[in-house]
């Protein structure tokens, strides 16, 4: 066998990103891991739901970061294909979150109804 039959054959997926591309996409990273804490530790929002709304809305937008910056998921490659496997996954993710805040508020509210009734001193003498 010739040197020519065991070259490897040319890389044929998407392109890998660029030193600035994985930069970018780690410090875009490191500020939507830090507003969340932030918003929790700082207790800056009065209403619990919109400090939960815009947690999720953010690892919402975590999630697309990774996907860009670190899978490198766009239109071009893969003539659309990675695209479409994109709106699955965020249509996954949408399910996900809502069927999980949706059966968390109705576990809370149908497991426990008269907890929510009691003052602070008759919830710490139930047995």
């Amino acid at each position: 066998m010739s040197h020519a039959q065991h070259t490897q054959p040319a890389h044929t997926g998407a392109a890998h990103g660029t030193f600035k591309e994985y930069v970018i996409g780690f410090v875009l990273s490191v500020i939507l891991t830090v507003i969340p804490f932030w918003l929790v530790m700082a207790d800056v929002l009065d209403s619990k739901t919109a400090t939960v709304a815009w947690i999720l809305g953010l690892a919402v937008v975590q999630i697309l970061v990774h996907m860009v910056f670190f899978l490198h998921m766009n239109t071009k490659s893969e003539h659309g294909w990675i695209f479409l496997s994109l709106i699955f996954t965020v249509i996954v993710l949408v399910i996900a979150l809502v069927g999980s805040l949706w059966v968390m508020n109705h576990l809370d509210a149908n497991m426990m109804p008269h907890v929510h009734e009691l003052t602070p001193e008759a919830a710490r003498n139930l047995p």
